[in-house]
């Protein structure tokens, strides 16, 4: 089973047990978080689509701990007008171990039903 959540502007693939770097939340360590926008849920051949979000669906985290990435360098440069600017930049992160994907009590299908299966219906009825 997994999911497609949305968080920080950015849409991440999870399932039960994965450990994703996402923007940095202001939750404390050791606490729990729980994502409400859920696109899409898939469990084996139930597949729950939203439009946009699957209601009453929620995917449960822990989150392990904070930092900050690497840091990455932005230089700007202007050619013959001796521009140039340097700056420094390190992304702020939170570390979640997704606990529990939840999906709603609805009706899940997985598209129409083979035509053989019609076909077989038609005849006995």
């Amino acid at each position: 089973m997994y999911a497609i959540i949305g968080t920080g502007g950015k849409q991440y693939k999870v399932s039960e047990g994965d450990v994703i770097t996402i923007e940095r939340l202001e939750v404390e360590e050791g606490q729990s978080v729980d994502f409400d926008q859920v696109f899409t849920i898939i469990d084996g051949e139930n597949v729950l689509i939203g439009k946009p979000l699957v209601e009453g669906a929620v995917v449960t985290g822990e989150v392990l701990n904070h930092g900050r990435d690497k840091k990455i360098m932005v230089f700007k440069y202007k050619s013959k007008n001796n521009y140039r600017r340097r700056q420094g930049h390190r992304q702020p992160f939170t570390k979640v171990c997704i606990k529990s994907i939840t999906a709603p009590k609805a009706k899940a299908t997985r598209g129409r039903k083979p035509k053989a299966e019609k076909v077989e219906e038609a005849v006995e009825a």
